[in-house]
């Protein structure tokens, strides 16, 4: 098989540049469904009417989350569903309703930190800012997204000469007070922020509704190491795994084989904040999808049932690296290294949802593609993090395993993976589709 590593990974840097905030995401993803023939379905329409090319292959977004799906031809209703779940969001800092603020002759920003931010990766970085708005229309609120890619803000450090514990106390940032960075100087006219997105979106400040703005690294992502190794980008948790399943998908699709299960993309936002909104894992976004699905392919609910039941959902999502500066902080005898293939993700206390069904799934797509796997096994005395794994499993009653590329500085503003490791997931993942 010729190695497309390189070329995957430079790929995903475009797809990550091209995602700053869930909503570009899911704005990118869809745009690269729709290059492949799938069809946009509404919520808000009745399926039943939709056109065979739309039920065979079809999508559906509710604000940061997306769920897409491939039927095999002739199917019956009751076939069952590969699904691939990761999620679009990744910790960050967003701005706040009325974030208009400052002293000493400088302007800034409120922020809010969404997630579990690692706050001193935010410090003396180029920022940048994206998001989606809603403008004031003759019907009702239209919603725009907007990106100002540019260097734009900056939330600078304090001085070791202001601060000499520094070096030996660490950081004690108050997210309240020391993060909201610096936005203009107080010398000239400069735009409030509501004046700031009017001007980006070519309206009237009085016509900006709201906003759900994001901050993001003004580095684009790019390859790094001796011979290019590693990707080093912000939101590799988890746009990585939402591009390898994407990836994963389309490749399938262009074998032009048959398909033997529906094949199907679950692409969550809130994740990393519990996951409990109207479009996070614990909604019905994905059951929703599912049974209409089948519904409109003429099934009842019975056939929704069955399907569940020969159903199997992978959730993917970024695994910790073992690094090399704190070996401690690790499992010692499920060492876990970059370029070294996906990790299955397993926790007895089921913070992973992967058993030993669901895992030879998955080791057998591996085997089938060829592709390297690893083992995760968080240490068992330090609290372990979870995925959209068990809200999926346990909300729909699907047989799930967690995998995950292997990552380092983990809910940094920049992060760092293999650059092998997604051409290997992307591998796995049309097996997986198999």
């Amino acid at each position: 098989m010729v190695d497309r590593s390189q070329e995957v990974a430079r790929e995903l840097c475009a797809f990550i540049d091209a995602s700053p905030t869930p909503f570009h995401a899911c704005a990118e993803v869809a745009r690269r469904l729709a290059r492949a023939g799938f069809v946009r379905l509404s919520e808000g329409e009745p399926w039943q009417r939709a056109t065979p090319s739309a039920l065979a292959r079809g999508y559906v977004q509710r604000g940061a989350s997306l769920a897409a799906w491939a039927a095999p031809e002739g199917a019956e209703a009751a076939r069952g569903w590969r699904i691939a779940g990761a999620h679009t969001d990744s910790p960050n800092l967003r701005v706040k309703p009325c974030p208009d603020g400052g002293r000493a002759g400088l302007r800034q920003l409120g922020v809010e930190v969404y997630g579990g931010v690692l706050l001193n990766s935010w410090l003396d970085r180029d920022l940048a800012l994206a998001g989606r708005a809603f403008v004031r229309a003759p019907q009702a609120a239209e919603e725009r997204l907007f990106l100002l890619a540019r260097p734009l803000l900056r939330v600078p450090q304090l001085a070791i000469h202001l601060n000499r514990e520094i070096t030996t106390d660490g950081l004690h940032l108050n997210p309240q007070v020391h993060l909201n960075p610096l936005f203009a100087s107080d010398g000239g006219e400069q735009p409030a922020f509501r004046e700031l997105l009017g001007a980006a979106l070519e309206v009237e400040p009085g016509n900006v509704l709201s906003w759900d703005a994001m901050l993001f690294d003004a580095q684009p992502a790019r390859l790094v190491g001796q011979d290019e190794e590693f990707v080093s980008s912000g939101r590799l948790d988890n746009l990585c795994s939402c591009f390898c399943a994407l990836t994963g998908l389309l490749e399938r699709l262009a074998r032009r084989e048959p398909l033997r299960s529906v094949a199907a993309l679950a692409f969550f936002d809130h994740e990393e904040v519990g996951s409990a909104s109207s479009r996070g894992a614990q909604s019905g976004f994905l059951r929703d999808v599912l049974e209409r699905s089948i519904l409109a392919r003429g099934g009842a609910r019975e056939d929704y049932h069955r399907a569940v039941a020969a159903s199997v959902c992978l959730s993917a999502d970024m695994a910790h690296a073992t690094h090399p500066n704190y070996p401690e902080k690790h499992e010692p005898e499920h060492p876990v290294r970059m370029n070294g293939g996906p990790a299955i993700k397993t926790n007895v206390n089921q913070r992973y949802a992967s058993e030993g069904e669901s895992e030879a799934v998955f080791l057998e797509a591996c085997a089938r593609a060829g592709v390297p796997c690893q083992r995760y096994v968080h240490r068992g005395d330090l609290p372990c993090g979870t995925t959209i794994g068990p809200l999926t499993a346990a909300g729909l009653g699907l047989r799930t395993v967690d995998v995950g590329n292997p990552q380092l500085a983990m809910h940094s503003a920049r992060e760092l993976c293999g650059a092998r490791d997604p051409w290997y997931l992307a591998r796995a993942l049309a097996a997986f589709f198999e």
